[in-house]
């Protein structure tokens, strides 16, 4: 249990041990009310309020923000990612891809519903984003994917489609031969290990995450490792992401 004093600026956590004080602006009291705040903004559905150029992108924020950093950093010819939903995250990273000059995404899902695909494809953006409808860990689905990635391109991959460990690892596997060296593959929404008894959770989340998924895809091979990514600048003191992404960065180094 934490409580917050506005007016002392602090924050006391309860402990199996006593009470800890904390300065509110401290890393460890920012970490504590993060802690919090991810919850609620889960229970209170934070991150279906939220569009992109005019489609629902049902992602946090900072996830976004962090995200985009990346990929103009590794500059991708080519960005998978497999779920789409409403299309939000497609046309976000076209629109990067626009104001860069360079990229286009691949979306894949098992079903596109027809207003969501009407929608997608005809925005502005439509000719930066391609659509597979098909399950992602599917052969054929894969072929597919693999049909629009020409020599030589520089690809990154995103998964946001089924969470389970089993899916996300299917995935992990059939998707990570396409990531080029110093690229990255993304395994979403690891925050459900965290969200056990939450609303809209499931009791085996706790292991049955994309988290965990990465952690065993990672003793299976050594061309990638779990890595932060460096963002350029920070003036304050916190250095750890709020995110619904944990330990979700494998960038390929062989």
């Amino acid at each position: 249990m934490i409580k917050i004093d506005l007016e002392a600026g602090t924050v006391e956590e309860e402990t199996a041990t006593g009470t800890r004080r904390l300065t509110i602006g401290s890393p460890e009291a920012f970490q504590l009310i993060s802690k919090a705040w991810l919850r609620s903004g889960w229970d209170s559905k934070y991150v279906y309020s939220f569009t992109w150029l005019g489609r629902p992108i049902i992602q946090l924020p900072e996830d976004m923000l962090r995200i985009q950093e990346v990929i103009y950093s590794v500059k991708p010819d080519v960005l998978i990612e497999t779920g789409v939903a409403h299309g939000g995250s497609l046309v976000f990273y076209a629109s990067l891809f626009k104001s860069m000059g360079r990229g286009r995404v691949v979306g894949v899902d098992v079903e596109i519903r027809p207003h969501n695909r009407k929608a997608i494809e005809s925005h502005e953006l439509s000719s930066f984003m391609t659509l597979i409808e098909g399950s992602s860990v599917a052969s054929d689905t894969v072929a597919r994917v693999k049909e629009q990635i020409h020599p030589d391109e520089t690809v990154l991959v995103i998964l946001d489609s089924n969470h389970s460990k089993a899916h996300v690892l299917s995935e992990l596997r059939a998707y990570s031969g396409f990531v080029t060296q110093n690229s990255y593959i993304v395994a979403t929404d690891g925050i459900m290990r965290d969200l056990v008894n939450a609303p809209r959770s499931q009791p085996d989340w706790n292991w049955n995450n994309p988290a965990e998924a990465a952690a065993e895809f990672l003793r299976e091979t050594e061309q990638f490792v779990v890595e932060e990514p460096q963002f350029l600048f920070n003036e304050g003191s916190i250095t750890e992401r709020v995110t619904y992404w944990p330990s979700c960065y494998l960038r390929r180094v062989l």
